[in-house]
């Protein structure tokens, strides 16, 4: 992981939905520009748009987003800035997917059919409605850690799951029987912007979602207003952030990718860099000499003061994308949410 001259690096998550049917034709570019200014984070092109986390220096990050923005079809992307002590990503890449977040789901139109925004500042009083179903459209990990009281969590370990729950939760005595109004939540919005749009295409018509997602309502919404409990996964090396978008307490496993408390890292089957409560028994002898061999490496980098670039580790949990971020629900911030993205 490239190391940085400033005490603050800029992180920024975005995504749009738009026809971009040159998308492979802008891959290449945009990495050069990124590499050129020494961002770092993962973008995500396709026909259906862009979605990414990245990283850097506040001039030059704020310089690619610029540029992303001349092309008249990304003129009003929006993004979600937050702050990192380091760079919380290796290096840059521009991937070229079918989905920029991955429902599986043909003919799907976000663009054009997602469901009704709720400004942060108006979300508590439709969660707070007792016909209002809220929905976390997360995955299982991430609701772990934090989640708005009372909603819904569909215990899915991809996003792609998430279809097959609406059908079975749309039946009787289902929670999305008799056609709910519906809310709907994710790391930075556009999981909703697919999940409400296929929600609306079951026939659906009180579907909401929260505009900017999480990361904007806690970093808008004061704390003692808020109705989210718990800390809010990211997928970058910061792994949570809470209220004002602070750094929260949570570490990586990095053998199995799950987020680990302070009371998790307290297991006798926590080894740093080797295995988690989570994971201890999922792995042969020999996956566990590798992760061992790797810490030592990490250990010792760190001794140096240098990055160990083999620190980070594709995740089991996201067998696909992540992306993320997270292309399915990508390690970007682009809550691709990758870890990449946010989203």
């Amino acid at each position: 992981m490239p190391e940085s001259s400033s005490s603050s690096i800029l992180v920024a998550a975005l995504y749009k939905f738009v026809e971009l049917a040159d998308f492979r034709d802008m891959r290449q570019p945009l990495l050069d520009l990124c590499e050129a200014r020494g961002i770092t984070g993962t973008l995500l092109l396709a026909r259906e748009g862009i979605n990414g986390t990245i990283a850097g220096e506040p001039d030059a990050l704020r310089a690619v987003l610029t540029h992303l923005r001349t092309d008249p079809r990304l003129a009003d992307l929006e993004h979600k800035e937050s702050q990192a002590p380091a760079m919380p990503f290796y290096r840059m890449k521009v991937k070229l997917k079918r989905e920029i977040v991955t429902m599986g789901v043909p003919d799907i139109d976000p663009e054009n059919m997602a469901g009704t925004y709720v400004e942060p500042d108006e979300w508590n009083r439709l969660v707070d409605d007792p016909d209002t179903v809220v929905v976390d459209v997360r995955n299982d990990y991430e609701v772990g850690i934090g989640s708005f009281r009372g909603a819904v969590n569909p215990h899915t370990t991809s996003f792609s799951a998430f279809p097959q729950w609406v059908r079975e939760q749309s039946g009787e005595g289902g929670v999305l029987a008799r056609g709910a109004k519906v809310a709907m939540f994710c790391t930075g919005g556009i999981r909703c912007e697919k999940s409400t749009a296929y929600l609306r295409s079951q026939g659906f018509d009180q579907v909401f979602h929260l505009r900017g997602g999480i990361l904007k309502y806690l970093e808008t919404v004061p704390e003692a207003d808020s109705r989210w409990d718990g800390q809010c996964f990211v997928f970058d090396e910061r792994v949570s952030v809470g209220h004002g978008l602070a750094p929260g307490e949570y570490a990586l496993c990095r053998a199995c990718r799950m987020p680990l408390s302070a009371e998790d890292k307290l297991s006798e089957h926590f080894q740093e860099g080797i295995s988690c409560p989570h994971c201890h028994d999922r792995h042969t002898p020999e996956q566990k000499r590798r992760f061992a061999e790797r810490q030592r490496q990490v250990e010792l980098a760190r001794e140096r003061h240098a990055r160990h670039i083999g620190a980070r580790m594709p995740s089991p949990h996201h067998t696909r994308d992540q992306a993320s971020p997270e292309s399915k629900s990508l390690p970007t911030g682009s809550e691709g949410e990758s870890m990449t993205s946010a989203h």
